[in-house]
């Protein structure tokens, strides 16, 4: 599992990020708070604070193409 920080601060933001975070089979999780969303969910995503820096959690052991991908988003 890979941890990292992301910023989503327009809907075309979230957008794209549910776009390529869709091209994957593995599951990837959004966690703001106490809250834990489903990263391919764009209701899930717009549920949470989007004013503050949100975690992503990437369940796969070779994390290394979504992160490259996901690199524009980070925080």
């Amino acid at each position: 599992m890979k941890s990292f920080d992301v910023t989503l601060k327009s809907i075309t933001d979230v957008k794209n990020f549910v776009n390529i975070v869709n091209k994957y089979d593995f599951e990837v999780d959004l966690t703001s708070g106490r809250y834990v969303v489903d990263a391919k969910s764009i209701m899930g995503i717009f549920s949470l604070d989007l004013g503050k820096p949100i975690r992503v959690e990437v369940h796969t052991d070779a994390p290394e193409a979504i992160c490259e991908e996901l690199k524009p988003f980070m925080a």
